[in-house]
């Protein structure tokens, strides 16, 4: 009867340190998600690349305007283009 007694003091033991180690685990995941939240915000997001693909865009076409309108030379427009590029 006490080898019986003894196994199930164990598996009692066990049962409640793996119930809370699991608690602890999860407040600790919680606290470091709520920490991590604030810099999640602030950091820049990856959708940008296509903003500055768009901005590059746009300034290219308004270079072809000024030179198509005669405000930029070849030279110009070349130079500023290879600028927006970065050639």
């Amino acid at each position: 009867m006490g080898l019986l007694r003894m196994a199930a003091r164990t598996a009692v033991v066990a049962g409640t340190a793996t119930a809370v180690s699991g608690r602890v685990a999860r407040r600790q995941a919680a606290k470091y998600d709520q920490q991590a939240a604030p810099q999640y915000e602030q950091e820049p997001q990856y959708a940008e690349a296509p903003e500055a693909e768009d901005d590059s865009t746009a300034q290219l076409q308004n270079l072809a305007a000024l030179h198509t309108q005669g405000v930029l030379t070849d030279e110009e427009f070349a130079a500023a283009k290879a600028k927006i590029l970065g050639i």
